[in-house]
């Protein structure tokens, strides 16, 4: 679902890993306001975890205001009230994973030009491939 993958050797509490993992696809738009998640049985089911941690996780989600679940019909992403917090959210962890890219990059050897050039093909491919 959506990329979402558990590490319970992380140290970090399951419950709050779906939720970040929720967090990010809603702010950078993978999830829509409307996109319908799937019930707490079938993502327990899926990730092998008990039903009270995606509970713990969607119920949290649900305060913060980017859920809503309907009873009867499920749990759906909502309009977030502060769309400017959520973006600015979503670009730090962007911004974070190019710097560890880059700093993994350096660690290895390579220089700004190098890492530069690679990104830009790395890129390069990713359009021509999304355009097929």
């Amino acid at each position: 679902m959506h990329g979402l993958q558990i590490d319970p050797k992380s140290g970090v509490p399951m419950y709050i890993q779906i939720k970040e993992h929720f967090k990010s696809v809603i702010a950078n738009r993978t999830l829509s306001p409307g996109d319908q998640l799937p019930t707490i049985r079938e993502l327990s089911v899926e990730l092998t975890v008990n039903p009270n941690t995606i509970a713990r996780a969607y119920s949290e989600l649900e305060r913060e205001g980017l859920l809503a679940t309907q009873q009867g019909r499920g749990t759906f992403v909502i309009e977030p009230e502060n769309r400017s917090e959520l973006d600015a959210l979503s670009e730090q962890k962007l911004c974070a994973a190019i710097e560890h890219a880059i700093v993994e990059a350096r660690t290895l050897g390579y220089s700004l030009d190098d890492i530069e050039e690679c990104m830009a093909r790395k890129i390069k491919a990713w359009r021509e491939q999304l355009q097929e």
